[in-house]
């Protein structure tokens, strides 16, 4: 202790100190941080102050230290204090006329205010500039901290031109006063992308639902051509949903009010005749784009059956092997149907084949001369596509009441494609070559087809033959030719057969020879042959006549057809069926696709007739059969459980 009674320094710094002096020294403190901040404000200032005092004109613009951070609120925490800061920018935002202005705002005249370092700022740049050199305490939100985010990584289109810069160019003081405080989110865009829309649709009447007629579209706008491709109007479900997606409104506007059908406008129906096709050439009922719509490939399949019954009474108990094979994995849009020596009740052969094809076929026309039937169904609903059916007789016996030998045609048009099938008989006898050529001649000179349809290519026909003056020709029966050859011989060479080489029986085939020699079946074709001699077998087996008169085995029953343009008739099928024994022929089939052309207004359509008494009367046959084998089965069945009991 001193003399004057005062503590000396080391004495002082010794005992504890006193809470008021520390008080005052901390307010000391604070108040001389705040002096030193507002110096280096006015430090900061100074340039600014003397550039606007100058004549108008910016000095160069001078670094400035960067402004110190505000103080944190007494009592209270960082957490509360950022807190409240987010709070205050958000306010301040919904506050600020330039970010909750209507957008008619922007149609008002933009005022320009200079900022320092010679930049021109607009609207509300100028007036949040504004607002930072009066706040300086408070720091608007940069933007540039939400580049860094990987969501807004990508989005250069929607980012300023100061944002868009790198990093080391972006500490111009300059431009971060020219920005605005306003953050500008574009809309949300995929870094990469979409998947795939899975196109699947839980039912078949929403199918039938999104299916484009081409009733409900523009005509004049479908006409039209894109990209070099024509646009149909009629598209399939595969090609509806490869173009159209889920888009519900035009499904909507597309189907019917009361079903799923599309809808009729009243001028097609006023325009539109179902028995001419259509007085508009866009929209003819057998024009490109229906048949398109049934046809993708413009293909239709035949299938052709001929078979000598030989006149008798009892017929197959079913018919399912002749013209439903198991082989076979879909049904044909036409059966055909060729029958020699048939039975003598016509009426019941035809409802066998009616009941047999069930009511998905309906019998389109069926003709007969004497005992050669010639039946042609097909499925119900292509019938609209079909002309008028015509056909024709030609006798070959020199008594023209005798009608057991020669031949009956079938003619019409589908879509733009003309038909002509024959079944034929000619005359028999393992010598009489000569005898069946003439029964050639004269069916296709005297054969009168077509009577009323039109010729699809009148510069391709020939008045002396039946088969020029359609597109597509089919011709089956038995053709009595045989082989010209010993019947042991025969056996022998079949003996030797292997894998359906039948190379070495139809070199002595007579029908082949004169093919080839042209005499017969001028531009006919056949295809490859694999199946054994359909003449001559026993009733109910498989050996081949044990008669005295020992017929040699033979081809008699043959398929052939002949088209107009090559390649137009494809063969899918052609063989023997061996399950149907209650004739000395084998049935012979054949299935074939057939190339089809769109049709023009001149064809006169059938209008949808079929024989309908026939079609109850095959599926009131179908029904009751149905009935019968399900009643069998439950007798069956409660027999066997009465025995086990």
């Amino acid at each position: 202790m001193t003399e004057n009674g005062e503590d000396s320094p080391l004495h002082q710094s010794c005992e504890a100190p006193d809470k008021g002096d520390v008080i005052d020294s901390i307010s000391r403190s604070l108040k001389t941080s705040l002096e030193d901040a507002k110096t280096c404000k006015d430090h900061n200032d100074a340039p600014k102050l003397a550039a606007r005092n100058t004549d108008g004109d910016f000095g160069q613009y001078q670094p400035r230290p960067p402004s110190l951070p505000k103080l944190f609120t007494r009592g209270g925490s960082v957490e509360e204090t950022v807190r409240t800061r987010r709070l205050r920018n958000s306010q301040e935002s919904l506050s600020d006329p330039a970010e909750t202005g209507s957008s008619t705002d922007s149609l008002k005249e933009n005022r320009t205010v200079q900022a320092p370092g010679g930049l021109v700022l607009s609207g509300a740049a100028a007036a949040t500039s504004t607002r930072n050199e009066q706040e300086p305490d408070v720091r608007p939100l940069s933007s540039a901290g939400v580049t860094g985010s990987p969501v807004f990584r990508d989005r250069g289109s929607s980012l300023s031109e100061y944002e868009m810069r790198p990093p080391s160019q972006q500490s111009d003081p300059t431009d971060h006063r020219a920005r605005s405080t306003k953050v500008r989110l574009s809309p949300v865009q995929p870094t990469g992308p979409l998947p795939a829309l899975e196109k699947s649709f839980a039912s078949a009447t929403l199918r039938a639902a999104n299916r484009i007629d081409r009733d409900c579209l523009d005509y004049a706008v479908l006409a039209r051509e894109k990209l070099g491709e024509r646009f149909h109007r009629n598209l399939s479900d595969s090609r509806l949903l490869e173009n159209m997606g889920s888009d519900s409104a035009s499904v909507n506007s597309m189907r019917s009010t009361y079903s799923v059908l599309s809808p009729i406008r009243p001028q097609d129906v006023r325009n539109r005749s179902f028995l001419e096709g259509s007085g508009l050439g866009s929209g003819a009922l057998l024009g490109a784009e229906e048949l398109d719509r049934y046809f993708p490939d413009r293909k239709v399949g035949i299938y052709i059956a001929t078979w000598n019954m030989q006149g008798e009474k009892g017929l197959p108990g079913n018919l399912d092997d002749l013209l439903l094979p198991t082989d076979s994995e879909f049904a044909q849009d036409f059966y055909i149907i060729g029958v020699q020596e048939g039975c003598p009740d016509r009426r019941e052969w035809e409802t066998r084949l009616q009941e047999t094809l069930g009511p998905y076929y309906v019998m389109l026309y069926a003709a007969s001369h004497g005992v050669l039937y010639l039946t042609v169904f097909v499925r119900r609903d292509l019938i609209w596509f079909c002309s008028e059916v015509e056909h024709a007789t030609v006798t070959t016996r020199i008594i023209s009441q005798i009608k057991t030998k020669g031949a009956v045609g079938i003619a019409f048009t589908f879509f733009g494609t003309s038909f002509l099938f024959i079944t034929s008989h000619f005359t028999s006898g393992d010598a009489k070559i000569y005898e069946r050529i003439l029964d050639y001649n004269k069916i296709v000179e005297a054969l009168a087809l077509p009577k009323g349809l039109p010729d699809t290519n009148p510069y391709r026909s020939t008045p002396s033959d039946v088969t020029t003056r359609f597109d597509q020709v089919f011709w089956f029966g038995d053709f009595n030719f045989r082989l010209s050859k010993d019947r042991v011989d025969v056996e022998t060479i079949m003996n030797r057969t292997v894998a359906g080489d039948m190379g070495p029986l139809l070199a002595h085939d007579q029908l082949s020879k004169e093919m080839k020699d042209g005499s017969i079946f001028k531009g006919f074709q056949e295809a490859p042959i694999h199946f054994f001699p359909t003449y001559k077998f026993d009733i109910g087996c498989d050996i081949y006549d044990t008669t005295s008169k020992q017929r040699t085995p033979s081809y008699t029953d043959r398929i052939l057809f002949r088209n107009r343009q090559a390649n137009d008739i494809k063969v899918d099928k052609y063989t023997s069926c061996s399950n149907i024994k209650t004739s000395d022929h084998r049935p012979v089939i054949g299935v074939f696709q057939v190339k089809l052309r769109p049709g023009r207004d001149n064809i006169p359509l059938g209008a949808g007739q079929f024989d309908r008494g026939l079609y109850l009367e095959g599926i009131r046959r179908r029904i009751t059969r149905e009935l019968k084998r399900r009643e069998a089965m439950k007798n069956q069945s409660s027999s066997a459980i009465c025995a086990i009991s």
